[in-house]
């Protein structure tokens, strides 16, 4: 999905997180393959690495340095980052500081995440397979019930009282919405459904499908579409081939692209991009850091492979892009998978491989 004006293609920084946990892992074959893709094809990239962890944070107390916002929004042309949590640090607050902070001080209001099989057995249902399969989720990423709004009453007491409230703006609404119809509009895709629960959420899932109506109106040669969020989730394991584009809020959209990622094979596989469209991006694999797996080459890195594949779309490098995705199919296609997906190699074997693909001339 590229959302970069040509005019900022060149030179592109990319700053580069590992995180915590697999993190680690994962991100070090995802930049293995960035580099062979940079070989390659003369990618004009470069990856600079950021100490900003759960160790940086124990060691220093800082989670992100002043100015560190900033510098991501002047300097680089996206940050890629590989996944956050560490049970020394409880409350997270770390991974709360770099995620959230990232994501909402550039406000990255597309949570981009693609639905795609790249082998029938992957598929969990029963006649399904690559050719049902194949869509995307625009998650809007910066409102609704993840905002932290709320409060607690008589805390700890038999009488509290929690309210955790939800946001939604016409703004925002309206730039998720259309961005989903935009990117129908670009790919010859005839179909956008919105997934809400305005039949029970009168207020904030009414501004949804008020909004969604009118702009549909603007896209006469798309199939506009709405289905509560129950419903649609129903309608994702019975008859996924139905669905192009699905757009949602951002709680509803975080739960169905875990099923997404379930029908596609896993979090193994499960790609994700947080953009705003001419801005610097962030990508990162869905997956979390499962500490307890760190360094024992039991992660699977083709979720961080595949979301590098968004990172140079969305950079302008179509042709490495596609063909970053075109080799992870080609693994799974032939078992070379970590033991999530029924394979005996190791993390960097998997990175290993598809760099060693990559650079490999033309034709072997």
């Amino acid at each position: 999905m590229n959302t970069t004006p040509p005019a900022e293609r060149r030179p592109q920084r990319i700053a580069v997180l590992p995180g915590d946990g697999i993190g680690r892992d994962v991100t070090a074959e995802a930049v293995k393959v960035l580099s062979a893709a940079a070989e390659r094809w003369g990618l004009p990239i470069e990856l600079i690495e950021k100490p900003w962890s759960a160790d940086h944070f124990l060691e220093t107390g800082e989670t992100l340095p002043e100015g560190a916002i900033e510098e991501l929004r002047d300097d680089y042309s996206a940050v890629f980052i590989g996944a956050y949590g560490d049970p020394r640090v409880p409350d997270m607050r770390h991974a709360a500081d770099i995620l959230l902070g990232i994501r909402f001080k550039l406000d990255l209001f597309i949570n981009f995440r693609p639905i795609k099989i790249y082998d029938d057995s992957l598929c969990p249902l029963k006649g399904k397979g690559a050719d049902d399969v194949d869509f995307v989720v625009f998650r809007e990423n910066t409102e609704g019930a993840y905002v932290g709004v709320g409060g607690n009453f008589k805390y700890g007491t038999a009488d509290e009282v929690a309210v955790q409230e939800e946001i939604h703006t016409r703004k925002g609404v309206e730039r998720i919405v259309r961005a989903a119809f935009d990117y129908a509009f670009r790919h010859g895709n005839l179909r956008v459904c919105m997934a809400d629960k305005s039949n029970v959420m009168r207020y904030g899932h009414d501004l949804w499908m008020r909004t969604f109506e009118e702009i549909s109106v603007e896209y006469p040669d798309i199939e506009a579409s709405h289905l509560f969020v129950d419903a649609l989730a129903m309608q994702m394991v019975r008859k996924p081939e139905q669905f192009d584009v699905i757009v949602t809020n951002n709680m509803f959209g975080d739960i169905l692209t875990d099923l997404g990622a379930a029908l596609q094979g896993g979090l193994g596989v499960a790609a994700s991009a947080n953009l705003h469209p001419g801005r610097t991006s962030m990508f990162e694999p869905v997956h979390g850091s499962a500490p307890k797996y760190a360094g024992t080459g039991r992660a699977n890195p083709m979720a961080a492979i595949l979301t590098a594949a968004l990172l140079l779309d969305n950079l302008g490098h179509q042709e490495a892009s596609n063909e970053l995705e075109r080799q992870v199919a080609r693994c799974i296609q032939n078992g070379i998978t970590t033991v999530d997906l029924g394979g005996d190699r190791s993390t960097s074997q998997i990175g290993d491989h598809i760099a060693e693909r990559l650079l490999a001339p033309v034709g072997t």
